[in-house]
C-alpha cells in the first residue's frame, strides 16, 4: 500500500512541476510569443484582404470624386414655440 501512495506522490510531483515549468516558460517568453502570434495574424489578414476582397467587391466600390460641392447643413424643421393657454 505504501508503494502505491509513493507512486501517486511522485506522479503528483511530476505533474505539478510540469505545470509550474510550463507557466514559467510562458511568463519568461511572453514577449516573443506575442510577437509571433501578431505576425501570424497580420499575415493571415493581409492574405485574406488582398486575396479575396477585390474579387468579392468588384465594381461595387465607386471611384473617389475629383471635386466636391460645398458643405451641407443639416435640414432641421423650424422651431415654433407652442402657445400656452
Amino acid at each position: 500500500m505504501q508503494k502505491i501512495i509513493n507512486a501517486l506522490a511522485v506522479i503528483s510531483f511530476v505533474g505539478t512541476a510540469s505545470i509550474v515549468g510550463a507557466g514559467g516558460y510562458v511568463y519568461l517568453n511572453k514577449d516573443s510569443l506575442v510577437d509571433q502570434v501578431r505576425e501570424k495574424i497580420t499575415k493571415a489578414v493581409t492574405e485574406a484582404v488582398t486575396g479575396s476582397l477585390p474579387s468579392l467587391v468588384g465594381d461595387a466600390v465607386p471611384e473617389m470624386p475629383d471635386v466636391t460641392g460645398p458643405a451641407m447643413l443639416p435640414q432641421t424643421p423650424s422651431f415654433r414655440p407652442s402657445r400656452l393657454p
